[in-house]
């Protein structure tokens, strides 16, 4: 049996469309995790947290162990899913902050990814990823749409290349295209889980 990682990161909880989807996709689904964010954020990458990141974890401030801690466990959780579901509404045109916190915690030289002679290679491989992707407008296939090219770039420096998105647009552009988008969107993720 496969197990799935669902990643959530709209801030707007019960109301949130990526949210609404996503949980009908996987309604009835076992041997699913849900991590959701936005409600759980990890740490903001600063100094601290990154060299702690890049150290063996010996003489660390009891919070950079946690910090440690929760990015190991993270990066284990990812490890072990056979699929991921990634949540991610467009925010001013790019991911929300809680999602980029996520990938600055477990973009981690020698764990995730390591350097070799000829660039980068991703250490999470063989993992089916799909993205959902909500917006107010429509984005897609338009130079607004550089969070894609964000996600695929970090999923794939991380190993993880097999990558599809799902697209609900037009959510605040009336009730009649909102409700086709949203349709369109969970029979596509629903196919796809």
């Amino acid at each position: 049996m496969s197990k799935t990682l669902v990643l959530k990161s709209s801030i707007l909880g019960d109301y949130s469309q990526s949210n609404q989807i996503i949980d009908q996709a996987i309604e009835g689904k076992s041997d699913v995790i849900i991590r959701d964010l936005a409600t759980n954020p990890v740490p903001v990458l600063n100094m601290e947290v990154a060299t702690a990141l890049r150290s063996n974890g010996e003489d660390l401030a009891p919070e950079l162990q946690e910090i440690v801690k929760l990015s190991d466990d993270l990066i284990e959780e990812l490890i072990s899913a056979d699929k991921v579901i990634i949540a991610a509404p467009m925010y001013n045109f790019m991911i929300p902050t809680q999602l980029k916190n996520y990938f600055d915690l477990i973009a981690r030289a020698g764990v995730t990814f390591t350097y070799t002679e000829t660039g980068p290679v991703g250490l999470i491989q063989e993992k089916e990823v799909v993205v959902l992707t909500t917006r107010g407008g429509i984005h897609k296939d338009t130079p607004r749409n550089s969070m894609n090219d964000y996600l695929a770039t970090i999923l794939g420096f991380l190993g993880m290349t097999d990558v599809e998105f799902v697209y609900a647009e037009a959510l605040n552009m009336g009730d009649e295209p909102a409700e086709e988008n949203r349709t369109s969107a969970l029979e596509s993720l629903s196919a796809l889980v």
